[in-house]
């Protein structure tokens, strides 16, 4: 990897001193954790104002995935982990497939514990990597707090060059040559309480914004009913819990009657959910689920049966 060693200039609020916090190191604890507080309950406004164009990222991403395609991440040091973790998370709450999500970090898996040295500043190496598993149809988020990272910027213009769709989540009002990206999500929170340590405020806005993205994503492809999580796997005690109170609350109907549906149904959830709630037997109630592509409720109203 070669990178020019060289002191860049970011024009970033998140960059500069936050006049609301100079007096930090003279703190008492309390007061210096009220004060962190104070600036982190900003930051949900800050997102609220992003919404529209986080809407639209949710229905690109919906799109490529209804298409075969895959949604990646792309981010380096805090925007990187966050991301992997946002990803990690998913297949056991939603069952969504590993190949849905993937996550694309400066400096690849070694990073994800430790700074590597020089890995974000490499755009040729962002740009390889996606040129490498982008496909047209696909959707790719970078996260990037600057709005300026190198390796990101080089992968979104990569993936675009393929056919890929593109979006970038970002604190930087002041960012640059970023027209060729599709969709902007801009999350404006300002200075952080240390100058320059985004992995405070525009941290949070990220971690926001990927939770909020997810698990739109995953309602509007049928990964739930309702509130509730009825695509989860089952992999634990707690898990197996969990799966017998979600059918209770959705059917309000005894423990052991949704025992038996759920051993008829072979441990799916949505079968089992669709039989108790339908009343017809477990193999309609699947192939209702098949073609209604998972949707519960698209299901049970094709069987005529009364939902939520």
């Amino acid at each position: 990897m070669t990178v020019p060693r060289q002191a860049v200039h970011v024009d970033s609020p998140t960059e500069r001193r936050n006049p609301r916090t100079t007096d930090l190191d003279q703190l008492s604890t309390l007061d210096l954790l009220r004060s962190i507080n104070a600036e982190d309950r900003l930051v949900p406004d800050a997102v609220a104002a992003a919404l529209p164009a986080l809407a639209a990222a949710v229905d690109f991403a919906v799109d490529a995935l209804r298409g075969g395609g895959r949604v990646h991440y792309v981010g380096a040091g805090t925007s990187g982990r966050l991301a992997t973790v946002d990803a990690a998370e998913l297949a056991p709450t939603y069952n969504a497939p590993k190949e849905w999500f993937v996550v694309h970090h400066a400096g690849g898996s070694v990073a994800l514990q430790s700074a590597v040295e020089n890995a974000e500043d490499d755009d040729e190496a962002g740009a390889a990597e996606l040129a490498a598993s982008a496909s047209p149809g696909d959707f790719v988020l970078g996260l990037t707090a600057s709005g300026r990272t190198p390796y990101v910027l080089g992968a979104l213009r990569a993936a675009r060059e393929r056919g890929a769709h593109t979006g970038l989540v970002f604190s930087n009002p002041h960012a640059t040559g970023l027209l060729d990206i599709d969709v902007l999500i801009e999350v404006d929170t300002g200075p952080e309480v240390v100058a320059g340590s985004t992995r405070m405020k525009a941290g949070t806005a990220q971690k926001l914004v990927l939770t909020a993205f997810s698990t739109a994503v995953m309602v509007k492809l049928g990964r739930t009913y309702s509130n509730l999580m009825v695509s989860m796997r089952a992999t634990n005690a707690k898990l197996r819990g969990r799966t017998l109170r979600i059918l209770r609350e959705a059917t309000g109907l005894s423990q052991p009657e949704c025992a038996r549906a759920l051993d008829e149904a072979q441990g799916d959830l949505k079968v089992a959910l669709v039989h108790l709630l339908s009343g017809v037997e477990t193999e309609r109630a699947a192939t209702a689920l098949a073609v209604a592509d998972g949707h519960v409720r698209q299901a049970l109203t094709a069987l005529g049966a009364t939902t939520l």
